[in-house]
């Protein structure tokens, strides 16, 4: 990557990404998955023979305490030093600002909640951990190579200018194709745990899973829209 930072990571597959700042109607489309969205996302790239030295703990076996109220950290070592827990709550906000009708994901322990996530002694974790502690060395580099300053501290056009050339995986140049894997991973792990808080969830007007004293049954209006009336 001639002018560019070095990024330690195998070239991704491309798959389809979404903007850099996640808009509403979007978010709608993804609540059929949110809830499955940690579960579920797609193994990345992984990790550098660097970003992986600590040791991670055993984590917590196949019989967790349900009814316990875990801290971060409880169950693991947590990963962040304060740099990083900077650059990532800078880039959550990014991906999702608040706004007048929600607060900013790292309101709402999102950063929390990822530096759970890659500090949990799983493979599909550790491989997660890597390309995130990769991917904010990469911002880090790449913003005091275009504004003289670590990322956590740009403002938010020069913030944003690093963000729109890797926050489409598809169309990203080559010099860019690592650090838009990561940055669609961070994506996929900031929307997953800022839909599933109850914040988010209300952002986007999903009212399921609330209990009901009565149920009356599908609109009538619904019910011929449908074609069952």
């Amino acid at each position: 990557m001639s002018g560019h930072p070095s990024f330690p990571m195998n070239t991704p597959e491309h798959t389809p990404a979404l903007p850099a700042r996640i808009d509403r109607r979007t978010a709608v489309r993804w609540m059929l998955t949110a809830a499955a969205a940690i579960p579920a996302l797609k193994p990345r790239l992984l990790a550098s023979a660097g970003s992986g030295a600590q040791p991670f703990a055993k984590g917590y076996g196949t019989d967790p305490d349900l009814v316990r109220d875990y801290k971060p950290g409880d169950l693991w070592p947590l990963t962040f030093a304060d740099a990083q827990r900077a650059t990532a709550v800078r880039l959550c906000d990014l991906i999702i600002p608040a706004d007048r009708e929600s607060p900013a994901a790292s309101q709402v322990g999102v950063v929390d909640f990822i530096d759970e996530w890659i500090s949990a002694p799983y493979p599909e974790q550790r491989r997660d951990r890597g390309v995130v502690l990769d991917g904010f060395t990469w911002l880090d580099a790449e913003a005091r190579r275009r504004f003289a300053r670590e990322f956590a501290r740009l403002d938010d056009s020069q913030a944003r200018a690093i963000c729109d050339d890797i926050c489409y995986e598809a169309k990203a140049q080559p010099a860019f194709a690592a650090p838009a894997a990561f940055f669609a991973l961070y994506r996929d792990l900031t929307a997953g745990g800022f839909y599933t808080t109850p914040e988010g969830t209300k952002d986007i007007k999903f009212v399921g899973n609330m209990p009901l004293i009565t149920f009356d049954g599908p609109p009538e209006a619904v019910l011929r829209k449908v074609g069952l009336l």
